[in-house]
């Protein structure tokens, strides 16, 4: 690079790093370099594996930043490294138009959906750290979380951020070799592989991509032969550089029923929990459904009717918007607050006990069980305190939107494993003593009461 060239890519970098954000500078165009200025037009060179991407979504902020420094008239060309322009102008605003090769082998049925994409996935405080962890491995595929361990309860979007990543990389990497597949496919396709005498077909299929994914891994526990091949296949992926994503509706250490050193390697990574939506998620849910479905003059407050009924399943949230909507146009009726409400009670009925704080129950089992406020919280294990405060955190999780970690820091500073024990001990102790059923029913009972919860 030239003295003069590298002192105009110098202001023009100085430009761009007062627009946009230090980390994406830093990944995105920082690996750039100036490689050409030849009167008005400036030429850029890209990483390969980051080409398409920054034409796509810088090419327009960078036109501005040279246009900043060198005038209006001035067009940014981004070329591939090492790839040598096929005009003479080396003008490369025109797409890349290579063709797939073999090793392009996306399972296009599994990411086809338009509406699992990133575009259609709406961010909240719920989801923002496992969508971005989506993005940016689908930005930089083994280079910054591998593996990313997706986790959270059914119907939330684990699913719709795993499509993303496929739908992403069908676009923007289509070189790259991708499964896609669920552990239950997995599972059934090492099975046949196992009866037909066809393991290295098998294996080969999994072990040679660039990009594997996987939803409900959860499915592979109890199945010793299953896991075992998975291991390899994790180990071998992982060796070679491969980005590995999964889901499951539980952390990894709530896996009990995997074996240790797989559930290891499933932490290495990032692990990102996705929990149930706020109600102001739920409403952007919701209303960018009926904007991608063309749903016109429907009421806000059906909306807000629909968020406040179905609160912890997004399949739900949607899947009871279709029926408001299919029943107006059945009936003729509008789409109002009032027919929401009518076709809602039969399917998503009120629930009998409203949602409580932690606060609230810990007061209630405090009063209930006859034990102090310290007490409950206390590292004590007597009898008298841990069956209070294991009903108190069963309850708590059943009664609230708070996740298993942020119940354990309101316990004593305790972790999630501790919460989850306390919740199977409870159903254990009530499913075997109707005393104790009695005892964690009433407790229920007094938190569903108005007088409950100043």
């Amino acid at each position: 690079m030239s003295t003069e060239l590298e002192h105009i890519w110098s202001q023009i970098k100085t430009e761009l790093s007062a627009t946009v954000e230090e980390p994406i500078f830093r990944i995105w165009i920082e690996p750039l370099r100036a490689v050409d200025l030849d009167r008005d037009s400036l030429t850029l060179e890209a990483p390969s594996q980051t080409y398409g991407w920054i034409r796509e979504r810088f090419g327009r902020v960078l036109q501005a930043c040279a246009a900043a420094v060198l005038g209006p008239a001035v067009t940014v060309h981004i070329v591939e490294r090492g790839v040598q322009p096929t005009n003479q102008a080396g003008d490369s605003r025109e797409p890349s138009t290579k063709t797939p090769t073999a090793r392009t082998q996306h399972d296009q049925g599994l990411c086809a959906n338009p509406k699992l994409t990133f575009d259609q996935f709406v961010i909240g405080d719920s989801n923002r750290l496992a969508h971005a962890a989506a993005l940016t491995v689908s930005e930089l595929p083994a280079h910054a979380y591998n593996p990313l361990f997706i986790c959270g309860p059914p119907g939330v979007g684990k699913t719709h951020l795993l499509r993303s990543i496929a739908s992403f990389l069908a676009v923007y990497s289509p070189g790259l070799h991708l499964r896609n597949t669920t552990g239950e496919a997995f599972t059934n396709e090492f099975l046949r592989a196992l009866n037909s005498g066809s393991l290295e077909a098998f294996k080969s299929s999994f072990r040679h991509v660039d990009v594997l994914l996987i939803d409900d891994v959860q499915f592979l526990e109890r199945k010793t032969k299953t896991e075992e091949e998975f291991f390899h296949t994790f180990n071998e992926l992982y060796d070679a550089g491969s980005q590995i994503v999964l889901t499951s509706d539980r952390p990894p250490s709530d896996l009990q029923a995997l074996e240790d050193r797989l559930r290891e390697r499933f932490q290495a990574g990032l692990v990102a929990d996705i929990r149930p939506p706020d109600f102001l998620t739920r409403m952007a849910i919701l209303r960018k459904r009926a904007d991608h479905d063309g749903i016109e003059q429907i009421d806000p407050q059906t909306l807000e009717l629909i968020a406040q009924r179905i609160t912890l399943n997004v399949r739900a949230l949607e899947g009871a918007l279709i029926r408001v909507v299919a029943f107006s146009s059945l009936t003729g009726r509008p789409l109002e607050a009032k027919l929401a409400g009518e076709v809602l009670n039969g399917l998503y009925p009120q629930s009998e006990t409203p949602a409580r704080s932690i606060a609230e129950i810990k007061t209630a089992a405090c009063e209930q069980f006859g034990v102090s406020p310290d007490e409950l919280i206390s590292p004590a294990r007597t009898a008298r305190v841990t069956w209070p405060r294991q009903v108190a955190m069963y309850l708590a999780r059943e009664l609230t939107q708070e996740s298993l970690p942020s119940i354990g820091r309101q316990f004593g500073g305790r972790d999630h494993t501790t919460v989850l024990h306390a919740w199977r001990r409870t159903e254990k102790r009530m499913s075997t003593s109707p005393a104790s059923r009695t005892a964690v029913e009433e407790l229920r009972a007094r938190l569903s009461s108005k007088e409950t919860g100043s």
